[in-house]
């Protein structure tokens, strides 16, 4: 964990080589996912069943890659009753706040005569990389799957490492009405949404957190499928004043650092005693912790304090660009409204991070590595489409045409110039 104080006169030479740092980034990654990608396209389902037995040791076939509808109904039925209910709680606000977003089909006449406009329509077929082996994610289910739904995408074809498929990532996808499940993981999953591999249909769009090797695959199918993000390590940062308890923002802190050894939590503060408070709390609560061992590694390698006046937040916030930024302090609007680069804004005391991570009903699929700097969280618009619609009549393009044929042939073309010409009035 490093410490900076705003007041020390290298703090922006240290802020700067820290915020440079880079995590989470295993050498020959990207090699390892091109090799993977080249085999499926070019072997499809073989190469695809070849990597699960390599990567995952698991033998699978052309009919048992897919789960079940009995598998997904028995998931369901073994859910535990108070996940279920919580499940059902978190889609119901996930996919109300996600309709909200729906934009509206527009069409008009201007000066011209030249009708105008556009007009929106969803997707038509999704895939969805579900994580596994850390852990179960139900709500990247939920997150991911409900506002291709609520935006009206055909096909929704999730994909999920192979082992044991948890109930609660089985009861989320019956939630969110998805019943076309590939048990596959990987690159070699990525590379089977993308060309297709057996059974498995090609996408249009491939949305999901993943580990390294998922993201550097959906990096070198970038225009081949539409894609979400290239999510990096989970990120925090949490300005709290001293009217805090420090538990509170330790546990705030540990919340994002527990995912990942690489992820990265960082608390900024204008008080030195909730510092060293929250950093002792820290401490005992990694003590207490299933997670702590890799949340232990992550606030070592990569947290951080900083000891600066309130009014400077907002201008160190908008350098670090996090995922999640906590305003937990007497007036937390007055700051956050002037944070420009951040994925989502939680404002007060009584709003952690987590609960953004679960039902609050925003999306926790949000920007990573400064990426928040001209990226937004996944939304109902990454599952539509907008097509322009535009309509001249004869007495319209005698305004636009003549105008049209004087560019065309500024710009060397002739045949455009032609085409425009042909349709303008005889004298």
């Amino acid at each position: 964990m490093r410490r900076f104080r705003y007041t020390d006169p290298d703090f922006q030479t240290r802020f700067t080589a820290f915020l440079d740092e880079r995590r989470g980034q295993p050498a020959d990654v990207d090699l390892a996912a091109a090799e993977v990608l080249a085999a499926v396209k070019a072997r499809g389902l073989e190469a695809v069943l070849e990597f699960s037995r390599k990567f995952d040791r698991v033998e699978l076939t052309g009919e048992t890659i897919r789960v079940s509808a009995e598998e997904i109904a028995a998931g369901v039925a073994a859910c535990d009753p108070a996940v279920r209910e919580a499940i059902a709680f978190a889609a119901a606000r996930i996919r109300a706040y996600h309709e909200r977003q729906r934009p509206a089909d527009q069409r008009w006449t201007d000066s011209a005569g030249v009708e105008l406009g556009w007009r929106w329509g969803p997707l038509e077929s999704v895939g969805v990389y579900v994580p596994g082996g850390r852990a179960a994610y139900p709500s990247t289910v939920l997150m991911n799957c409900i506002p291709a739904q609520a935006a009206g995408v055909d096909r929704i074809a999730m994909v999920t490492p192979p082992g044991k498929l948890e109930p609660a990532v089985l009861a989320a996808a019956h939630e969110a009405g998805v019943t076309e499940i590939w048990r596959i993981g990987g690159a070699q999953a990525v590379a089977a949404l993308a060309y297709g591999a057996g059974p498995i249909a090609p996408v249009d769009k491939i949305v999901g957190p993943g580990n390294a090797y998922v993201t550097a695959a959906k990096r070198r199918l970038y225009g081949v499928v539409g894609l979400d993000a290239l999510a990096g390590p989970s990120e925090i940062v949490v300005v709290a004043d001293a009217d805090n308890d420090p538990e509170w923002i330790a546990s705030d802190l540990l919340s994002q650092a527990e995912h990942d050894p690489a992820a990265q939590s960082i608390l900024i503060t204008d008080d030195e005693a909730l510092a060293e408070a929250v950093e002792a709390a820290i401490a005992r609560l990694l003590k207490t912790l299933a997670t702590g061992e890799d949340a232990a590694a992550s606030w070592r390698d990569h947290g951080a304090i900083i000891i600066a006046p309130l009014a400077r937040c907002p201008e160190l916030v908008d350098r670090i660009a996090p995922e999640h930024v906590e305003f937990c302090t007497a007036d937390p609007d007055s700051l956050a409204d002037q944070v420009r680069h951040a994925g989502a804004i939680f404002l007060g005391r009584h709003t952690p991070e987590a609960l953004g991570d679960y039902v609050a009903g925003s999306n926790h699929v949000l920007p990573t590595s400064r990426a928040a700097r001209f990226q937004s969280g996944l939304s109902l618009f990454d599952f539509l489409k907008r097509t322009s619609v535009i309509k001249a009549s004869a007495g319209a393009y005698g305004v636009l045409g003549r105008h049209t044929v004087a560019l065309a042939e500024a710009e060397g073309l002739p045949a455009h110039a032609l085409s425009a010409a042909l349709r303008l009035p005889r004298d």
